[in-house]
């Protein structure tokens, strides 16, 4: 299973709905619309990419097809950026 890590070195602030986060070491900015905000938020929280995606096909009135591709692309954008990490862990290192 994989899990999701916000690096110790990018900042999160949240701007009214959007947000932005900066990757300290290039100093470069990433902006997230409300619903990138969100999915972050999730992310940030429980590492978990289907409670993200679950949490949002709840909050927003979108089809589960375009969320799911949407929030792939976005997530390996991140990745790609080195604003998130995804990390391969056991089921039992993720229920401890």
């Amino acid at each position: 299973m994989l899990t999701y890590h916000v690096p110790p070195q990018i900042l999160f602030q949240k701007l009214d709905r959007d947000a932005v986060l900066l990757n300290l070491p290039s100093e470069r900015y990433f902006g997230l619309d409300p619903v990138g905000a969100r999915l972050w938020q999730v992310l940030a929280e429980t590492h978990c990419l289907e409670t993200a995606i679950q949490t949002l096909l709840r909050e927003y009135a979108v089809d589960e097809a375009q969320l799911r591709l949407d929030v792939q692309e976005l997530v390996e954008s991140l990745i790609a950026k080195g604003l998130l990490v995804a990390r391969a862990e056991s089921s039992d290192a993720v229920a401890k």
